[in-house]
């Protein structure tokens, strides 16, 4: 494998993304060590002989060029990220320092000479379609869908972006396109979480009537936190003729909102008396999952980690951590 007796770096290592990357690095690869980026002490801290946590502000050129400095290769997962609800009310915070932390680590990697990188995009770049998009089906030409508008196009630009630094240098650089990540680790809080986890918050907390936005009918694709690990660990160590290239990174699978609702209050043993779906939210699209045909074929990566058993040990993280987990 490539990442064996190699150093890699991983930014935003206390974020649920960054967290699962490196419990699969460790998981998987006794003899890497991980040097992991963080910004805050708020978020997932692990305790492992091969892993060390490295402070810094990734908007700070100089504090990017001190991070990564060492290392064999990196996987990039810092991000000021939210759900829909911020999304459409405070769009700024997942585009200005996303852009300006992505520019600035891609440049510090050229000169620190790390030579593989992983960085992970999501499906916020694709235009409005319905059904099941490919890698090669995004129109550069027709914008985000709407409500994705700012992050879609700040994720696009660090795309290309990927493209120049390995053509003008030579640096291995794959493209994980995500879909909806949950799991334990995550943000809770139902003003800045993805819609998963701001449910089982509600649910947990017995929330009555249970309030959802949206209609139960949206169709999403969503992945377990270590699924996604899995799959990041299995581009770094894809072959050395994988140099550059874009993989949708999801479960493949069509899940709906409604199906969320009913699997959360199961698992949290919540039986509202009434669920009342808010229209007045922000709309989304109404059917999109990712064909993760080519990961598998490309890379040999699937999930295993079914919806119905992501919630369940989601949510009982969540039961016994509510008190204590602050993000």
């Amino acid at each position: 494998m490539y990442l064996n007796n190699k150093r890699i770096f991983v930014a935003g290592a206390s974020g649920l993304a960054g967290s699962s990357v490196v419990r699969a690095i460790l998981a998987t690869s006794p003899t890497s060590v991980v040097q992991a980026g963080f910004r805050s002490r708020s978020g997932c801290f692990l305790e492992h002989d091969r892993l060390t946590y490295v402070q810094g502000d990734l908007r700070n050129p100089d504090d990017c060029a001190r991070l990564v400095k060492g290392c064999d290769a990196a996987v990039l997962t810092a991000a000021n990220s939210g759900g829909a609800q911020q999304a459409a009310s405070e769009p700024w915070h997942q585009v200005t320092d996303n852009v300006v932390m992505d520019s600035n680590l891609m440049q510090a990697l050229h000169f620190a000479d790390v030579r593989r990188v992983v960085y992970v995009s999501s499906a916020t770049v694709y235009p409005e379609f319905e059904g099941y998009i490919r890698e090669d089906q995004l129109d550069w030409n027709q914008d985000p869908q709407a409500a994705y508008f700012g992050v879609g196009w700040a994720k696009r630009y660090v795309e290309k972006l990927c493209r120049f630094w390995h053509e003008k240098t030579g640096m291995h650089i794959l493209i994980a396109r995500s879909s909806n990540i949950f799991g334990p680790f995550a943000k809770f809080d139902p003003r800045t979480a993805n819609f998963i986890p701001a449910l089982i918050h509600k649910a947990v907390d017995k929330m009555e009537p249970f309030e959802v936005w949206g209609d139960p009918q949206v169709t999403r694709d969503v992945i377990y936190s270590d699924d996604f690990g899995a799959a990041i660990v299995a581009m770094l160590n894809a072959t050395e003729e994988v140099v550059f290239d874009t993989f949708n990174v999801g479960s493949g699978r069509r899940t709906t909102v409604g199906e969320v609702v009913d699997l959360v209050l199961r698992h949290s043993g919540h039986r509202p008396s009434q669920v009342v779906w808010r229209q007045d939210g922000p709309t989304t699209i109404a059917f999109r999952a990712l064909d993760c045909s080519k990961i598998r074929d490309v890379i040999g990566w699937t999930p295993a980690v079914s919806v119905d058993e992501g919630i369940r040990r989601t949510v009982r993280w969540w039961e016994a951590n509510a008190g204590t987990w602050v993000r």
